[in-house]
């Protein structure tokens, strides 16, 4: 299936959720996230601030920051800057998203764990973003481990992928946890 086709899909398929089955599901795909051992192993932990249609990640952020080192990427022209994650340090940044401030930016080999927003993704482990190539170009540096977290109808049969795309090595659904590699 082609990406924009794709994208226009999962899109309708977002607005029929209700506030109560966003939360429902956030709290199932990430409850599934932490009992895996990549991430009760890993440390320095690359996250995202959810846009309001992708699964909230506010609450699993807040749950573990006194325990796990959270970094958020902040956007910088066309490459992300990972910046250690400080809830009174984050302010509005591009796309409406909240972003760390500051200069402390880390690199992205220093990160164990990499949680990857997606629009969608396949059994194989590719995966759809937003169309601007910010992960890929980010991800192509790291050798963490990647892992997408995505609503069950997020998976789809197979995407187009290119070949600067890349994959990540594990999807965590509502009801699924994949470990593609």
């Amino acid at each position: 299936m082609k990406k924009e086709e794709i994208r226009s899909n999962i899109k309708a398929r977002k607005t029929l959720l209700s506030e109560e089955e966003k939360c429902s599901a956030a709290e199932r795909v990430f409850n599934l996230l932490e009992r895996t051992a990549d991430f009760m192993l890993a440390d320095r932990i690359l996250m995202y601030h959810s846009l309001p249609d992708e699964l909230s990640t506010r609450a699993f952020i807040r749950k573990w920051s006194s325990r796990k080192h959270f970094y958020l990427p902040r956007v910088n022209g066309v490459n992300l800057e990972i910046l250690p994650y400080d809830e009174s340090r984050l302010a509005l940044g591009s796309f409406h998203i909240e972003e760390p401030t500051g200069n402390d930016t880390s690199s992205i080999t220093d990160m164990e764990m990499i949680v990857v927003p997606a629009v969608a993704y396949d059994r194989a482990g590719n995966r759809v973003g937003r169309g601007k190539g910010y992960y890929d170009r980010l991800l192509a540096e790291s050798k963490a481990r990647k892992v997408g977290v995505a609503y069950d109808f997020q998976l789809v049969d197979e995407i187009d992928a290119d070949p600067h795309d890349v994959r990540v090595d594990v999807i965590i659904t509502e009801s699924h946890h994949y470990i593609i590699r």
